[in-house]
């Protein structure tokens, strides 16, 4: 951390350039002594990457940005903030893997008091002096590893601990829970000692029954997606829970956050009904997807699946609240039908459970980007392939 880049003249300079992309800032010669152009441009390309992810931090002053690969594992402020509601007001939180503190943070905002573990001495002192900056004044640093300071804390220290395993080994990307860093499967009894209850950020990619499965106490999953991109897999463990796990599916979309719950084995008993394409269509959101509850959509919208292995919807009459996005079927043809059409297209393009890609799909078909309406190639009952002309409603 180079305290130079908080000198009003560096702060200034970074303000006024901040159009300017960093490689140009990167190549030129720095204007200061003690701050190079390389720690400029890093300074630069952070705060564009912040703008988004993370708004409060962008347009506080003084903030310290770190390097971008902390930037990147960071949580937005959208997933930290509802992370932070999952935790009651009032509890004393550990985070285990501070990293650049945006989690911690959220935490403290209702905490009684909130410690940040972080083994990258530079990173925890960039943390503490944004910290300052927001004025969250329930957050404690600790430098050093999370698990080594949580075993020689007492049991029962914290209400709450939040830990978000590395997925990176070296250069390779690992998702089994226990190749992360810490292991939490190797070390779950006695996360649970120091506190009650517990909350394990995942890979979007993991399975969640081999989640299930390997971790015990597991009250809650919450799949959480922003913008319909599925972002976090969250666990909540309980010392004293035991039970079937609840799932929590929540869609963050601007500014608001949709949920759905049910418990873990409500797919193995629900009876999808299947259906031709009627005149609305369905596409649920990527966490509602993430959930796998394919049979239990249709049970609990009261609409059709169109083919036993194709996750799309549809019905004669509007729902109105359905989690995902709706469509209204303009036409339906024939896969065999629309390869003999010569017509020029141009929509949107999506393909499920359908032998070709949407790019194959496109060159193959001559199918230009863009325009209002949307292409769903998909199989139908039955097998049929499909194509399906939509348009939003």
């Amino acid at each position: 951390m180079n305290p130079h880049i908080l000198t009003p003249e560096v702060q200034r300079y970074l303000h006024e350039h901040e159009a300017v992309p960093p490689s140009d800032i990167a190549m030129q010669r720095s204007p200061f002594a003690d701050v190079s152009s390389l720690e400029l441009a890093q300074q630069l390309d952070a705060r564009k990457r912040c703008r988004k992810k993370l708004p409060l931090w962008y347009k506080t002053p003084h903030i310290y940005y770190p390097e971008k690969i902390s930037i990147e594992q960071a949580s937005s402020e959208a997933t930290a903030d509802y992370k932070a509601g999952l935790i009651p007001p009032a509890q004393r939180v550990i985070d285990l893997t501070g990293g650049m503190g945006v989690d911690a943070f959220f935490f403290a905002r209702t905490a009684k008091m909130v410690v940040h573990c972080e083994t990258n001495q530079a990173l925890s002192r960039i943390a503490q002096h944004n910290a300052a900056q927001l004025e969250a004044t329930q957050m404690h640093f600790i430098a050093t590893d999370g698990l080594t300071y949580l075993t020689s804390q007492a049991d029962d220290a914290f209400d709450y601990l939040y830990v978000d395993p590395s997925r990176r080994l070296g250069q390779r990307k690992v998702f089994r829970l226990e190749d992360c860093e810490p292991d939490v499967v190797g070390v779950q009894d006695e996360l649970l000692q120091k506190a009650e209850k517990n909350l394990i950020k995942c890979a979007p990619l993991l399975d969640i029954s081999a989640a299930v499965e390997r971790l015990r106490k597991v009250s809650e999953v919450h799949i959480v997606s922003v913008d319909n991109e599925c972002k976090e897999l969250l666990l909540v463990r309980s010392r004293t829970f035991d039970g079937i796990p609840r799932i929590v599916v929540a869609a963050l979309q601007g500014g608001r956050t949709e949920t759905l719950t049910f418990d873990i084995t409500a797919e193995k008993t629900a009876v999808a009904e299947l259906g031709d394409p009627e005149r609305y269509l369905y596409e649920p959101d990527a966490s509602l997807l993430k959930s796998g509850a394919f049979k239990w959509i249709s049970q609990h919208y009261g609409i059709r699946k169109l083919g036993t292995h194709t996750h799309l919807y549809t019905s004669s009459q509007r729902i109105a609240n359905f989690m995902g996005k709706m469509f209204c079927i303009d036409k339906v043809v024939q896969y065999a039908d629309f390869k003999k059409s010569k017509l020029p297209v141009q929509a949107s393009v999506t393909a499920r459970n359908f032998p070709l890609k949407v790019e194959a799909l496109r060159h193959r078909h001559r199918i230009r980007d863009g325009g209002d309406g949307h292409l769903f190639f998909c199989a139908g009952m039955g097998g049929r392939l499909l194509v399906i002309f939509t348009s939003k409603c």
